[in-house]
C-alpha cells in the first residue's frame, strides 16, 4: 500500500521530529497470515506516514499468536498451558502510540479485538515510574475496516476502552473504510475504490498525524501530570483536593 500524492506532501514539509517516538499497530483480524487482510492494508497508510517521519513502528496480527483469554497479565498464571501475551504487552509498554485495527462483523469489532482489549485492560493496574497507571502518557486511536455499517459503534467501543485504561484519545483517533453495505467488495478488492477514497484517506492521514502531534507533547512534557493520579498517594490517604464528607 502507497501513500497518496498528498498525504506524501504532507509528510515532505512535516517541521516536526518524531524520529524518538514508537508506534505499535496491532491488527485484529480473523485472518492469519499470510491471507490478506483489509485491515492490514488501510493501515499499512498510517504506517507509512508515521515511518516517513521517522517513528519506529511495529505491526503485529495478533490472530498469528497464541494469546489466551482472560484479564491477567500472564495467564499461564492461571491455567492456560501456553500465552504470548507477556511478550506482546512489552512492546505495548515500550510504545508512545497504539493503533487497534478491527474488521467489521455483525456490526462490531472482531473477537480478537475484544480479546486484546481484555488482555490491556489486564495490565492496567501496573503502574510507571511517576506512580500512574500503566499507560498514562501514551496515545491511543484505531482504524476500521469491513463492508457492514459498524465503523463509527466500533470505534466508540476501542476508544472508550482505551481511555478507560489510561490512553489520551487525540481528536479524530478514528478512521475507517466501508463498501457497499452487505455482501460488497472489501477494501483491497479489485474495483472497490477503497485505496482512492479520499474521505478514507483524509480521515486516515488526520488521525496518525493528530496521534503523533499529541504524542509529541506528551513526551516533551515528561507524560501525563502525576499530581491527582497516583495510585500510591491515594491509597496512604492523600485526597488531591477532593472533600472528605468526614471531615466537613
Amino acid at each position: 500500500m502507497t501513500m497518496t500524492d498528498r498525504m506524501d506532501e504532507m509528510t515532505a514539509t512535516s517541521q516536526w521530529d518524531f524520529s524518538d517516538l514508537k508506534a505499535l499497530f496491532i491488527n485484529c483480524t480473523l485472518k492469519r497470515s499470510p491471507q490478506r487482510s483489509h485491515t492490514a492494508g488501510l493501515m499499512d497508510l498510517s504506517i507509512a506516514i508515521m515511518e516517513k517521519n521517522g517513528v519506529t513502528v511495529e505491526s503485529i496480527r495478533a490472530i498469528d499468536h497464541e494469546i489466551a483469554p482472560g484479564v491477567w497479565p500472564d495467564m499461564t498464571e492461571h491455567g492456560w498451558d501456553h500465552d504470548d501475551w507477556p511478550g506482546i504487552y512489552e512492546k505495548v509498554h515500550a510504545a508512545d502510540i497504539l493503533v487497534l485495527g478491527s474488521a467489521i462483523w455483525l456490526g462490531e469489532k472482531t473477537s480478537v479485538c475484544t480479546r486484546v482489549i481484555e488482555r490491556l485492560y489486564g495490565n492496567s493496574s501496573r503502574l510507571n515510574e511517576a506512580g500512574q497507571y500503566a499507560y498514562y502518557g501514551k496515545t491511543g486511536g484505531c482504524l476500521i475496516t469491513g463492508n457492514e455499517d459498524g465503523a463509527k459503534h466500533a470505534s466508540m467501543n476501542i476508544l472508550y476502552s482505551l481511555q478507560h485504561l489510561g490512553y489520551v484519545i487525540p481528536p479524530q483517533a478514528d478512521a475507517g473504510w466501508l463498501g457497499e453495505a452487505g455482501p460488497g467488495p472489501s477494501y483491497l478488492d479489485e474495483g472497490s475504490g477503497g485505496p482512492e477514497n479520499d474521505f478514507t484517506n483524509r480521515n486516515t492521514t488526520f488521525m496518525t498525524w493528530n496521534l503523533l502531534h499529541l504524542a509529541r507533547l506528551l513526551k516533551d512534557a515528561g507524560g501525563m501530570p502525576a499530581h491527582g493520579n497516583q495510585r500510591a498517594l491515594w491509597d496512604a490517604g492523600c485526597r488531591f483536593d477532593f472533600e472528605n464528607p468526614e471531615h466537613r
